[in-house]
């Protein structure tokens, strides 16, 4: 995978909008239990993602990127249980879930195709 590949610059933006909304949320919003769970499966995706690009092995690339989708997966229900008891707004809502969904969809395709290969 190279450096400069999409999927390593979406995860790792998509990381740094977590860690903002969630100093939004534990601090201006006092919300302390969703949010630190958003936290920790948000910046997993592109921590295992990173762990990937380093594998040292089809399938050592393959389980990292198979974690990186589950913590996708977790962060997107996390959103929307943010957003379904008011924590974070529609426009909010709509603008980070649209781009954890599109990493989600991304490792679907890497990992699909590197199972195929």
């Amino acid at each position: 995978m190279k450096e400069n590949n999409i999927i390593l610059t979406k995860s790792e933006n998509f990381t740094v909008r977590i860690v903002n909304l969630y100093i939004i949320l534990y601090f201006s919003k006092n919300e302390r239990v969703m949010s630190r769970q958003l936290l920790k499966s948000g910046t997993s995706i592109g921590a295992n993602i990173n762990e990937a690009v380093c594998g040292i092995s089809k399938n050592d690339f393959l389980a990292k990127m198979y974690i990186a989708f589950k913590e996708c997966n977790e962060s997107l229900y996390w959103l929307r249980l943010l957003f379904k008891t008011e924590f974070i707004n529609e426009r909010e809502y709509n603008s980070i879930i649209k781009d954890c969904s599109e990493i989600k969809n991304i490792l679907s395709s890497i990992t699909k195709t590197t199972s195929d290969s």
